[in-house]
């Protein structure tokens, strides 16, 4: 019996030394993890308390967006966050092909304005001169839409006819 409890005591003895020796480094990991939790946690309580007690209800998409953006921006002037939306705008403007008329826009009384036509393109080739107020895309009217929605209408694939009303 008394072998019984040597062995035993042993056996206790290891196990602790073991932990002691192959639990610190893993208790180290799980301090600075449980740091990190907790201090989403407050995010998290952040975020909840905005949603609830803001004078006007908050976009949540926006905010998680812009709270992602503001982790990205802080790691160096190159990073930041794109959207879905925004990540595609990337990829047609850095793919050196894309289709629309050629043209640079803004909005102007509820209609889309040509600022320039971009020499050599579609909308340059078919007379769209500065100052020209588009009205109509393929028949649709350019009143209620956003600038974004009408640029939109606008670009397509290339070679893709688009008629616009002046």
């Amino acid at each position: 019996m008394r072998k019984l409890s040597l062995l035993f005591a042993g056996a206790l003895m290891g196990a602790s030394a073991m932990s002691l020796v192959y639990g610190a480094p893993g208790s180290t990991a799980n301090a600075a993890g449980s740091e990190t939790y907790k201090q989403l946690a407050i995010f998290g309580d952040i975020f909840e308390r905005v949603r609830a007690q803001y004078v006007t209800p908050p976009d949540d998409k926006s905010l998680v967006e812009n709270a992602i953006n503001g982790m990205l921006t802080s790691l160096d002037p190159h990073s930041s966050y794109m959207n879905a939306e925004e990540a595609q705008d990337m990829r047609v403007q850095t793919k050196g092909e894309f289709g629309g008329l050629g043209i640079e826009v803004t909005m102007e009384n509820d209609l889309v304005k040509v600022i320039t036509p971009i020499d050599d393109t579609p909308a340059a080739k078919a007379g769209v001169l500065a100052g020209d107020y588009i009205a109509k895309i393929d028949g649709e009217e350019v009143r209620g839409l956003s600038l974004n929605d009408a640029v939109e209408k606008m670009r397509g694939l290339v070679n893709t006819p688009i008629k616009l009303t002046i």
